[in-house]
């Protein structure tokens, strides 16, 4: 089987590990390395079959003999059927631009060993054993575009066109996103497009940079950074590996992933592989690191001083080390579960009503990432413990982010 495992669960330490990050940059970046080795020799044939409990839109194709390939940008990618001349119908190739949301993947798997949560599948036409090219994702948070145009408002790929990426920074440095803290402006998409939780908190530690830190602040220094005109090309070369700045690492930071990739995301996966991005991590989740939540509930890892613009009243947690505390991210990410409800004695003694399945306090959950949509759950209520007949109102604070039609601006 081959497959580009989903990082939020291939592991045996589940979901909540800080290891197995959601899709960024890098990830699609290897998704469609992936897709392009896998189906490089394969030709698919027939309909484009979408689950029935997706609500993505149908893929109106059909083809007797059609190759796939793709190409990644930021936090998409653009899967393209092209027709083999002399394939049935005559048409055109058609192209569709995914994003991964939480939990999305690519796997080619033998066509009556689908995966669950395969969502959209691609068959091999005959002759040879029939395999299928599925987009696997289990929370379906991830969505599909027809047409094949990049989202708009998105900026360069961090990854891809750094040249773009950075100019494109610097010159929209007016902008009110960058009045925010440096760790909410490198999720914003409009200038960031690839980055993400794991990549904003690893470059921002590499330069000592408080994450709430004024955006501006930090980025303005950069408009000025000029090399000497008397260093020769090597020399200029040097400084910059030696000495590189924010922006730098934007691009360089992401490419260390990618070349971690190797068998992570190939056919032959093990825990070794992802043993290699543990070991390469050197703040987010780790031993030892601080962290709080920005004003969109996203936890970012840190050392040291927060900035001026932290949260008031946000308490820095620190990451204890492996053994004294319960090691899974979504222990920092979530708020403590709510303490033990009043028991049904208990209850009956005060006069209170019995509690509802739908009252029942409900623990943590994994944080929402930004690129999913925030759906609320019709009926359910956060109640805190009655401690006496009289109840007392109570202040809800959001701790999800954007909802995804917001994503360019934050992801």
């Amino acid at each position: 089987m081959h497959t580009w495992p989903n990082l939020l669960s291939s592991s045996p330490t589940g979901p909540g590990h800080p290891s197995h990050r959601m899709p960024e940059g890098p990830e699609l970046h290897l998704a469609s390395h992936f897709v392009n080795e896998a189906c490089r020799e394969l030709v698919f044939g027939g309909c484009v079959e979408k689950s029935p409990v997706s609500r993505n839109p149908e893929v109106p194709f059909e083809s007797s003999a059609y190759h796939i390939s793709a190409l990644a940008r930021g936090k998409e990618l653009r899967l393209t059927l092209s027709p083999l001349p002399g394939a049935q119908p005559p048409r055109g190739p058609l192209a569709l631009v995914f994003r991964f949301g939480m939990t999305g993947s690519f796997q080619l798997v033998p066509s009556d060993a689908l995966p669950p949560h395969a969502h959209l599948r691609f068959y091999t036409a005959p002759p040879g054993p029939r395999l299928a090219l599925c987009f696997v994702d289990i929370r379906r948070f991830g969505h599909w575009d027809l047409g094949g145009k990049w989202q708009p408002g998105r900026g360069p790929c961090v990854l891809l066109e750094y040249e773009q990426f950075r100019e494109n920074v610097l010159r929209n440095l007016a902008d009110k996103a960058f009045d925010r803290p440096i760790c909410e402006a490198l999720l914003d998409q409009r200038f960031f497009n690839g980055i993400g939780n794991y990549l904003r908190a690893e470059i921002l530690y590499r330069l000592r940079i408080p994450p709430f830190e004024k955006a501006r602040t930090v980025l303005e220094a950069l408009q000025q950074r000029r090399p000497s005109p008397e260093l020769t090309l090597s020399q200029k070369i040097r400084a910059k590996l030696q000495n590189p700045d924010l922006l730098e690492l934007c691009h360089s930071v992401p490419k260390e992933v990618v070349q971690l990739g190797g068998k992570g995301y190939g056919p032959e996966s093990t825990e070794e592989d992802f043993a290699a991005f543990r070991a390469w991590l050197r703040c987010y989740g780790t031993p030892g690191m601080s962290s709080l939540r920005d004003r969109h509930g996203r936890t970012i890892w840190f050392q040291g001083d927060p900035g001026p613009l932290a949260p008031k009243g946000g308490k820095s947690r620190k990451k204890k080390s492996k053994g004294a505390q319960r090691g899974s991210e979504d222990q920092v990410e979530n708020p403590p579960s709510p303490n033990k409800a009043p028991s049904r004695t208990r209850r009956a003694r005060r006069g209170l009503p019995e509690q509802t399945a739908a009252q029942q306090p409900e623990g943590t959950s994994l944080q929402r990432d930004p690129e999913a949509p925030c759906v609320p759950e019709k009926g359910k209520r956060r109640r805190q413990p009655a401690t006496s007949g009289r109840r007392r109102p109570q202040k809800i604070k959001a701790d999800t982010p954007s909802s995804e039609p917001e994503e360019t601006s934050v992801s």
